[in-house]
């Protein structure tokens, strides 16, 4: 998961002789990372266990086709690491770090809560060869979740066929044949329930744009400059984050499947309500932290910020209207023609991230030192390549989800099933176990000398994140009759990415402040999220490519669903492997302009 609160600072002095006892401690932190801790921690749990849910719900209830699916939740996750760029710098100027995350959490509870009002579940249809019929949903002699197409007093069995052609089934008899391209399935939903989702999701947007900056901002002012236990208690922070999105993507999802769509989003509203009311009624142990700054007419300019943040929410919904309604490049299109093809929101991130970074290093350029150019070209070089990462990576919560409830055996040791969205903990389950042993191991061989260099550790997670999808593909050989893998599988994969993430996250901020020229360090912040914005932009569109006809949110041929998931699977980890072996042959020239820091 994209989550990096930390960024280790310059040397500092040792002022950790200061005796803890002098002051009331939690695990030898200032008392109030505790609260901080459990607020992050809630937090989380609403977000993580919403977006656990999201593509199954744009799918299953919606029945958006997957192209439509994994395009909004790429566009939400994109909004989710964009806007904290600026509610960081509005809590800074003028809001005050807990002020921000109040509103936040206000917001982002009342977007999960208007989630669970998703309406009646649509109504799935079919037009074949030009004429609409209804589409009923039925169990098979098997047990399994069926497509009939009604023609009058009859109900056929939809059966797609390898090459795309579709047969029609009365019983065992095929009553009639349709060539490639002449079913198309749709479905009549509710234009107002639509509306009233997108609505939810800009409003968590927003809401997230204030809260997840401000409240590291929070744990930052804990400690006193100099102070060596920042970092650590960082780490401790961190953990939260783990802990409130491992439990939320079981409960969640199983809430879900069990209750229904709107028992899984109450929860996550519940557990922000929580988070807010932790910052809310802190009783007087956060007085003089996130304080708003001494300005005059401040108290006047937060409603103004109030105000025109709710108005924001409506602009967020256009873009997500414009995203879903976006239509694919033409064929043969080339990459100008793809560019042009790409929704508002993919222009906008596109192009900010295409322009800004040859700008920041022709500025770089003139302003700086040879030493500060090189420092500069070499964190711009890994951030191009956290792009690539992340891209890759954060398909768990779209075609990795969609590829479980599909193409995945849920059965565990055969005593019990877990739900598609809860596969999605293995990745914080596999943080939680592989972080204390991955701190060791770097640790120990930084005594040796032999800690590898940041350009390393990135090229190593390119390297992994493709041996993840490669396990995977590997075990679609060994798929059963249904055209199914085992959840080992699935699990190797999370198990694989998660040692890949930790190779690359922790060090990101941290590489970022130290190259940076210090007078754009703040620009340079802003760059490295917008990468990792327009990596879950990209990750959507990645997604994409794995689409997979449907019927009422149902596949109909499973065989053509596995081959085309191992097909993007494939392609994008060679990809990855690629890139990989290149970051790592261009390691030595990095190292050298990184000067020394490590």
């Amino acid at each position: 998961m994209v989550d990096t609160p930390t960024a280790d600072s310059p040397a500092e002095p040792d002022i950790t002789h200061i005796n803890p006892a002098r002051e009331e401690t939690w695990f030898g932190h200032p008392r109030q990372l505790a609260r901080m801790f459990t607020t992050e921690m809630w937090e989380r749990f609403g977000y993580y266990g919403m977006r656990a849910l999201l593509t199954l719900y744009l799918t299953q209830h919606f029945m958006f086709g997957d192209r439509e699916a994994t395009g909004i939740y790429g566009g939400f996750t994109a909004l989710v690491y964009l806007t904290p760029l600026i509610g960081g710098y509005l809590a800074d100027q003028y809001l005050g770090s807990k002020r921000a995350v109040k509103f936040g959490a206000i917001i982002m509870s009342l977007g999960y809560a208007i989630l669970c009002f998703g309406g009646p579940t649509a109504t799935p249809h079919a037009t074949i060869d030009g004429q609409r019929y209804e589409v009923s949903i039925g169990k098979s002699a098997e047990g399994k979740e069926v497509r009939y197409v009604v023609d009058g007093a009859k109900k056929l069995e939809i059966k797609g066929k390898d090459d795309g052609s579709v047969d029609l089934l009365n019983g065992t008899v095929v009553e009639r044949k349709i060539a490639k391209g002449g079913f198309e399935s749709d479905a009549d939903r509710s234009a107002f329930y639509v509306m009233v989702m997108l609505i939810a999701l800009s409003m968590v947007s927003v809401g997230n744009g204030f809260f997840k900056p401000n409240i590291s901002t929070m744990v930052g002012e804990l400690y006193e400059q100099g102070d060596r236990r920042r970092d650590s208690g960082f780490t401790i922070f961190y953990m939260g984050i783990n802990t409130g999105s491992l439990f939320s993507q079981i409960l969640c999802p199983w809430l879900a499947v069990a209750y229904g769509w709107s028992w899984g989003f109450g929860l996550a509203a519940i557990g922000m309500m929580i988070s807010w009311a932790l910052i809310q009624f802190n009783g007087g142990k956060l007085d003089g932290y996130g304080e708003p700054p001494a300005k005059p007419g401040v108290y006047r300019q937060q409603w103004i910020i109030y105000a025109g943040a709710l108005c924001v929410v409506p602009l967020f919904y256009l873009l997500y209207v414009n995203l879903m309604y976006s239509a694919a490049p033409a064929e043969g299109s080339g990459f100008i023609g793809y560019v042009a093809s790409l929704p508002l929101m993919g222009k906008l991130l596109f192009g900010s991230f295409l322009i800004g970074v040859p700008a920041i290093l022709i500025w770089s350029f003139m302003a700086g030192s040879k030493t500060e150019f090189q420092m500069m070209l070499a964190a711009m070089v890994l951030i191009v390549f956290n792009v690539v990462f992340w891209t890759l990576f954060e398909q768990a919560g779209s075609s990795l989800t969609l590829f479980a409830d599909r193409n995945t055996n849920l059965s565990v040791f055969g005593w019990f099933s877990i739900t598609a969205g809860q596969t999605q903990f293995f990745n914080a389950a596999f943080i939680v176990l592989l972080a204390p042993f991955m701190s060791i191991m770097w640790t120990a061989l930084a005594r040796r000398g032999l800690e590898p260099s940041i350009p390393v550790k990135f090229g190593i997670a390119l390297i992994g994140v493709a041996a993840g999808f490669l396990l995977l593909v590997w075990g679609s050989q060994y798929a059963d009759s249904n055209f199914q893998v085992g959840i080992w599988w699935l699990a190797g994969l999370y198990f694989i990415h998660s040692f890949a993430e930790l190779c690359i996250s922790p060090v990101g901020l941290s590489m970022i402040t130290k190259l940076s020229i210090a007078r754009v360090v703040g620009l340079m912040m802003g760059v490295w999220f917008l990468s990792i914005s327009v990596a879950q932009y990209f990750a959507g569109i990645i997604a994409q490519f794995a689409s997979i006809d449907t019927v009422g949110g149902q596949v109909v041929n499973f065989k053509v669903s596995l081959d085309a998931y191992v097909g993007v699977f494939t392609t994008i980890s060679i990809a990855a492997i690629i890139l990989g072996v290149l970051l790592l042959l261009l390691s030595w020239p990095l190292k050298y302009w990184m000067h020394g820091v490590k």
